[in-house]
């Protein structure tokens, strides 16, 4: 479904004369000026202020009465409808702006990727200089992180240590979450300072 569909005008008209029974503005049992009366107000067609009355008389806020206009018959019901479009309006906001930060959050994920795909590639090419500081560290047999989670294990503030790719058989897992597992033989390819190396070791247990 679309969010930013607008309310039809005779929709829009329908809330305003609700509100204003709502807000007191109109009374119960006041009369509400005819058609071509509100038509004028509201600048639009008798057909429209037609649709308006009849989406209100259908949820007992008014009661149109034939060739006289209509009269207010519930304020309670008219505060009710208020609340409904104003309630459905916040939803359809929200979804809107979900939808937005969903398509950024993949936007910038693809970015990540292409960056570690790039960090990789160039850590291969040249890992004999290795430019880009990157390490390699495998899980040895029994390792104390050996079947935990990089969260549990409290990797990065143990280390310092950015884990870029882990590489497990002849997969090659880019950029892990904080609830990837380590197993016994993952390579781990990070980058950090200059001290990392003997924090790793030591969390991992080499």
């Amino acid at each position: 479904m679309n969010c930013s569909i607008e309310a039809p005008v005779y929709s829009k008209i329908a809330l305003d004369i609700a509100a204003r029974i709502a807000r007191g503005e109109l009374k119960i049992n006041e009369k509400i000026s005819g058609r071509s009366l509100m038509a004028s107000e509201y600048s639009v067609s008798p057909e429209t202020i037609r649709r308006s009355f009849k989406l209100l008389a259908d949820v007992n806020i008014i009661q149109v009465m034939p060739n006289s206009g209509a009269v207010v018959i519930s304020r309670e019901k008219a505060m009710e409808y208020v609340e409904r479009y104003n309630t459905g309006r916040g939803f359809r906001t929200l979804r809107k702006e979900l939808k937005a930060l969903l398509k950024e959050r993949d936007e910038i994920n693809k970015k990540i990727l292409s960056v570690i795909d790039e960090i990789c590639d160039l850590s291969e090419r040249f890992k004999n200089t290795n430019p880009l500081n990157t390490l390699e560290f495998e899980i040895p047999e029994n390792s104390p992180v050996e079947n935990k989670s990089i969260e549990e294990t409290k990797f990065w503030q143990k280390t310092g240590a950015t884990i870029v790719a882990i590489k497990r058989d002849e997969k090659m897992i880019l950029s892990p979450g904080p609830y990837s597992v380590f197993k016994k033989g993952d390579t781990l390819i990070v980058t950090g300072d200059a001290g990392i190396a003997k924090r790793i070791e030591d969390l991992i247990g080499i």
